[in-house]
């Protein structure tokens, strides 16, 4: 889960972006296009199912229904405030228990389509305006409280892969952190930094299953930059600084011993987490926006630089949703694209390979930067039209 930027961390992203720009980038995968108000979304509301429209605003964030049936819905958002904005389903009535799904950077004056399936149940429809706290609007879905299960082969099929998927890299990451916490017990300074990045491939592949169930994402992968007023700062980022800035293991074993314990807590809820066609397309944009919003200004690892390996794993977690859900996709030019996108992606990465793992992001220069976002705009532009394309089968 990334939370919205500090002031200082806006400026440094808006000091990369004009560098880009001015290298003729469109930075479509940080912003959605400004639209008229009132003018009619360019993505594809839910077919069949239920709309919402919401009006975000700086200081508001309400419903035109409070209630809906249980199925695809899709919610229109319009910003009509002066500030970015973020907007998120959650779960719960008091939206603890998890992220649905979410959609960042819409910016004032912005339309843009939340899509997703609920299930019966009580939930919350929460916006966050830049630097402030969250304002949240209850939503019930009522229904026979089931989940919203795939309609065809084909969907179950995807969904069935997709939860191996995750599990495998789940277990992946667990055996990866085990290494890299003995060599924090051990003292072994430079094998630790070694092993870092490779400890989280798996889990920055399939970071949206893991934030659907709130509680474990803040624990593991919190950024300094991001930490919220009293939190304790614990997880992957807490020990990169240490191990980087501090150049010391020295209680770090503690550290990955809670790091552990949470992904083991992760692993043993991957079997009941709610998957459909639709959510694994929302989450596959969301890694898409993790590069874009974080791994291409450097913010992400910010004192290893590893951000590379990250990305990496972005796009892997996300071309596997695709492969998946390709059978499901009936419009054969989206396919396509998609298709030729990530081509492209993997391409434009595959020129920072160092032996088996990646470059230091730091020595990538602004015209390297650039490229690598104009890759993932241009991806990402159709990938959010993916869970629009799977809602209905």
């Amino acid at each position: 889960m990334r939370l919205l930027r500090t002031a200082a961390q806006l400026a440094t992203m808006a000091a990369v972006a004009a560098v880009l720009s001015a290298c003729g980038s469109k930075d479509e995968a940080q912003t959605v296009t400004p639209v008229p108000a009132g003018a009619p979304s360019p993505t594809p509301s839910a077919a069949g199912g239920n709309t919402i429209a919401v009006s975000a605003s700086d200081t508001a964030c309400t419903l035109d229904k409070s209630a809906i049936s249980s199925g695809p819905v899709t919610l229109k958002v319009h910003n009509g405030g002066t500030k970015v904005t973020e907007v998120y389903i959650l779960k719960g009535a008091d939206g603890t228990s998890g992220i649905v799904t979410e959609r960042e950077n819409i910016g004032p004056n912005t339309d843009a389509d939340v899509i997703s399936e609920l299930a019966a149940g009580s939930y919350q429809i929460s916006c966050r305006p830049q630097d402030s706290t969250r304002i949240n609007t209850g939503l019930t879905v009522t229904g026979d409280g089931a989940s919203a299960a795939p309609t065809s082969a084909s969907a179950a099929s995807a969904v069935a892969g997709y939860r191996a998927y995750v599990a495998q890299q789940v277990h992946h990451t667990i055996e990866a952190t085990e290494d890299f916490v003995a060599a924090l017990k051990a003292g072994d300074l430079a094998k630790a930094k070694s092993l870092f990045a490779t400890s989280r491939a798996g889990w920055e592949a399939i970071e949206p299953v893991a934030e659907a169930f709130g509680d474990i994402d803040p624990k593991v992968d919190t950024r300094e930059a991001d930490l919220e007023s009293g939190q304790t700062w614990t997880g992957w980022h807490k020990i990169e600084k240490v191990l980087w800035v501090d150049g010391t293991t020295k209680d770090m074993g503690t550290q990955g011993d809670d790091l552990l314990a949470e992904l083991h807590i992760l692993q043993s809820r991957v079997p009941d987490a709610e998957i459909t066609p639709t959510s694994m397309a929302n989450g596959a944009k969301e890694l898409l926006d993790e590069v874009a919003t974080g791994k291409i200004t450097g913010e992400e690892d910010t004192f290893s630089h590893t951000d590379l390996w990250d990305f990496k794993s972005n796009l892997d977690g996300a071309k596997k949703v695709y492969e998946l859900l390709k059978p499901l996709v009936k419009d054969s030019a989206l396919a396509t694209t998609l298709a030729t996108e990530f081509a492209d992606a993997d391409k434009a990465l595959d020129k920072y390979k160092d032996g088996s793992g990646w470059q230091d992001y730091s020595k990538v220069d602004d015209a390297g930067r650039k490229a690598l976002s104009d890759a993932v705009n241009a991806l990402a532009e159709p990938l959010s039209k993916l869970a629009a394309a799977v809602v209905s089968t």
